[in-house]
């Protein structure tokens, strides 16, 4: 049996040369953001969207645009205010007096990484124009639908901090979300690179700094390959008790949905790829387990008062949960 075991390993070897080369590309710009930049790789390999939480200036819509680039695929930036029509992202059809007919003109969503700045800023109308394209990657516009190409990531930023003229994402729409990232202040010594980087370039774009790693085709393989990593039974119902958790905890008003089951799966699956293993660990799916729930918990507001954060939840949760063996 073991035997037949060690025959059918994955041979990650291409994929984790390919990641490993990307991180090194992204670290010619991005200083001291190592956890954003694997699970923005973990979430490209588990076709899953992501929305990056942190105040102005500590590159997260530089890391969407270093993304595209270094996978060589097409990107578009849709910055979101209060007067945003969904015709202003999915596209329209206009009418052509050559032919007398109407033409679908493609919103800006109709690219591979789609970054959505400040994603809060836009009102219901709009995010809800959003709701069709991540959990089923098409567009419908006047009773026709648009399908859109391969990989496609929505890449999402809000501000934490400025609340004026903002408005909340409703939790079907931040349910569609595989991750919620929180991007913190660098170090001292991280500062320190950051602004020496900047000094050196002499004004050169950052984007120019990177080169491209992979294509869209060897994408579509490694994904592939992640389908096939191979997670226990026992950790199958360690998700399922996780989950479970978060429905029948006293300090949380909702709990997690089953997409976030899903999500915890194919994103501990890509998790473990990246970092060279054909099989899922226990730790595989603690790491994931913070960025697929903060998004979708919702506290008491009782625990809210008392200063306690999704995070401490989770942690808690994870904590009391026992561990298969």
């Amino acid at each position: 049996m073991e035997e037949n075991i060690f025959e059918n390993r994955l041979d990650l070897r291409a994929l984790n040369e390919q990641v490993n080369r990307i991180r090194q590309e992204l670290s010619k710009v991005i200083v001291g953001q190592e956890e954003m930049i694997d699970l923005l790789i973990t979430a490209i390999l588990s076709d899953g969207h992501v929305l990056i939480e942190g105040v102005p200036g500590v590159a997260k819509t530089l890391t969407a645009k270093l993304l595209a680039k270094v996978i060589d695929v097409k990107f578009s930036r849709i910055q979101f205010t209060p007067d945003l029509m969904p015709s202003d992202v999915l596209g329209t059809s206009v009418f052509n007096l050559k032919n007398s007919e109407f033409e679908f003109k493609a919103g800006p969503v109709f690219a591979n990484i789609v970054l959505i700045d400040e994603i809060n800023r836009a009102p219901a109308k709009t995010q809800a124009a959003l709701l069709e394209v991540m959990e089923e990657r098409q567009v419908t516009v006047d009773g026709k639908t648009y399908s859109l190409e391969s990989p496609y990531l929505v890449v999402a930023t809000q501000n934490p901090v400025e609340h004026e003229g903002t408005y909340r994402l409703p939790e079907a729409q931040l349910d569609r979300f595989l991750f919620k990232i929180l991007v913190r202040y660098p170090t001292p010594e991280q500062e320190i690179s950051i602004i020496n980087g900047h000094h050196q370039r002499k004004g050169q774009a950052p984007v120019d700094e990177v080169q491209i790693v992979l294509h869209a085709n060897q994408m579509h393989e490694y994904r592939h390959a992640v389908q096939l990593i191979h997670i226990e039974q026992n950790l199958i119902k360690y998700i399922a008790d996780i989950i479970h958790e978060t429905r029948n905890n006293p300090s949380l008003f909702l709990g997690a949905s089953p997409r976030a089951s899903i999500s915890i799966l194919n994103s501990s699956k890509a998790y473990a790829a990246i970092h060279g293993r054909d099989f899922v660990t226990p730790e595989d799916i603690k790491t994931v387990a913070f960025p697929v729930l903060r998004h979708r918990i919702v506290l008491n507001p009782d625990k809210e008062m008392e200063g306690l954060t999704t995070d401490d939840l989770i942690k808690q949760i994870v904590d009391k949960v026992e561990v298969p063996r």
